[in-house]
């Protein structure tokens, strides 16, 4: 199999690949803006990367979207703060850009894995999502941090009214905060513009207060990536096809814990982490309105937890590492990216 990963410097790609190239004889094409998370696959004989950029280097794409048998375009800004500061740059990446790689898709008869995102669930009141069953519930256009998962929305509805009449072989994911090694930049956190878990572990190496955005009783159901990657292995795999035209949440509802449970458990980790229990001072837990942290145009949501039952029954997937243990092992792959690079 020869697979196109757009995007494939980033969280999920990296890992993706790595998977891949481990486990199979399959062929990775990958392109990104750069790749210093590609170490373990850098030299394979089976992948080929190139440094660029995907409104740039569209025959690049065009010509390898013909040679895979499968697409799995990964680029977007998924960060909350540029939702509000730069709502356009997030349209024109994650909806337009991608856009055009579906419909080369189309035109080539080429199967795409689509990454959805469990924003698209926004405000949903049910206390599981289900795929097939929940309302996709946005707020107001002025809370412009909804573009994101407009934009994705948007997307989905595209790509499955293109499967519906038979010209796209699909399978869209939602994965529910992915965590672990190589998640973000810890120097981008610091900025103040990362995902949550990221945020709050630079605060704590930079002894910055970490800000509980309206008090942290927001909850959040976090899935290692390791779980991740082995579900968007069997969907690559497709056995009996029982993947193609379907919809997947990919997270682990045993895993929700709210934003203010989460920075005291980190909190905790890092001062009993080798290299920090002896530090002078930690960081302090404050809170802080949406609107001081983010702007205006920010509207919050306050639970997230995937139904997991059609990854279950059709794929035969089940996530398996604990909340704790998906922390610690993230904590601890920053931690030492720090050691390494100060050695």
């Amino acid at each position: 199999m020869k697979v196109l990963i757009l995007g494939v410097n980033g969280f999920i790609g990296s890992h993706l690949s790595t998977r891949i190239l481990g486990e199979t004889d399959w062929t990775v094409y990958g392109m990104d803006l750069g790749d210093h998370k590609l170490k373990e696959v850098k030299g394979h004989k089976n992948f080929q990367f190139l440094e660029g950029d995907i409104s740039i280097n569209k025959e690049w794409i065009e010509y390898h979207i013909k040679k895979s048998d499968v697409v799995i375009p990964l680029v977007a800004i998924a960060t909350p703060k540029t939702y509000i500061e730069n709502p356009l740059s997030v349209f024109e990446l994650d909806f337009e850009e991608n856009l055009r790689i579906i419909r080369q898709c189309v035109k080539y008869h080429k199967r795409v894995i689509f990454p959805s995102t469990s924003e698209v669930y926004g405000m949903c009141p049910d206390e599981a999502f289900d795929e097939y069953a929940s309302k996709l519930v946005l707020g107001p256009i002025p809370k412009q941090r909804w573009i994101y998962s407009c934009s994705k929305q948007l997307l989905d509805r595209v790509i499955w009214a293109y499967g519906s009449r038979g010209d796209l072989d699909f399978t869209l994911i939602r994965p529910f905060n992915w965590i672990g090694p190589r998640l973000d930049s810890l120097e981008t956190a610091k900025e103040g513009s990362s995902r949550v878990v990221t945020q709050f572990i630079a605060s704590l190496v930079y002894r910055q207060p970490i800000v509980l955005v309206d008090g942290g009783m927001q909850s959040r159901s976090f899935t290692y990536i390791d779980d991740g990657i082995s579900a968007l292995m069997k969907i690559l795999k497709n056995e009996g096809g029982k993947a193609s035209g379907q919809i997947f949440n990919i997270g682990n509802p045993a895993n929700n814990i709210t934003i203010g449970e989460l920075a005291d458990t980190l909190l905790k980790m890092f001062k009993q982490h080798p290299d920090h229990i002896k530090d002078p001072a930690y960081s302090e837990i404050v809170i802080q309105p949406a609107g001081d942290f983010y702007g205006e145009g920010y509207q919050d949501i306050q639970t997230r937890v995937p139904s997991i039952r059609n990854a279950h029954e059709l794929l035969g997937w089940e996530p398996t590492v604990g909340l704790e243990e998906a922390l610690k092992r993230t904590m601890d792959s920053f931690l030492e990216e720090i050691r390494n690079s100060n050695a």
